[in-house]
């Protein structure tokens, strides 16, 4: 995306596809906020200053499954550094759906374990009953030390969903890794974040 206008067209063209705020935000790589303030820009122009936020577009790598076979292996590597120095193990990777599962996979296979899909929240109402759920058709969580895989971090809440249901699942998260993370994290919710690329604001 080239500009904020693209970024408007897009969001309405994704909207009037059936997604909700959620997903489009997941597919632009933007906070709900920025999606909302898109969508309220595209209607009437928009009043209010523009989130801070900052839209990141990794297609040129999501479509090549070879640069995304290397993507994985550089986080699949980095990951593995952050479990040595805490003296901890993996034995199950968890990739957030849509676009975490590709390099989860990957790393899953190079570290030779169990891999797991979370199904996150979509619309605000499921967010505020935290509602995400794991799904039965791969991996089950239950007593793994897991790996959390997702391609970007924005706000970070789904990743602490993701973090929150695995405890509840009687598991162990030990490591995040992702493409980018705009949050700038150190750690969420106490677990080691691994990102490629970590962006800090300076205003």
């Amino acid at each position: 995306m080239k500009n904020i206008e693209e970024l408007i067209q897009k969001a309405v063209e994704l909207q009037s596809n059936g997604l909700v705020t959620g997903q489009i935000a997941n597919e632009l790589n933007v906070s709900r906020d920025t999606v909302t303030w898109l969508l309220m820009r595209s209607k009437r122009g928009a009043e209010a200053p523009a989130p801070k936020d900052i839209s990141v577009n990794w297609s040129a790598i999501g479509k090549s499954s070879f640069r995304l076979r290397y993507i994985s292996q550089a986080l699949c590597d980095m990951v593995l550094e952050s479990l040595d120095k805490s003296d901890q193990r993996a034995d199950m990777v968890v990739g957030i759906g849509l676009s975490g599962v590709p390099m989860a996979t990957m790393i899953a296979e190079e570290l030779g374990v169990e891999f797991s899909i979370f199904h996150g929240y979509d619309s605000q109402k499921e967010r505020n009953k935290n509602t995400g759920i794991f799904s039965r058709n791969f991996g089950h969580v239950k007593g793994k030390n897991c790996i959390i895989v997702d391609d970007v971090v924005s706000s970070g809440s789904t990743i602490t969903d993701v973090i929150e249901q695995t405890k509840k699942s009687g598991s162990n998260p030990v490591a995040i890794a992702v493409i980018i993370d705009k949050k700038n994290s150190e750690t969420i919710s106490g677990v080691p974040v691994n990102s490629l690329i970590k962006l800090a604001r300076v205003d």
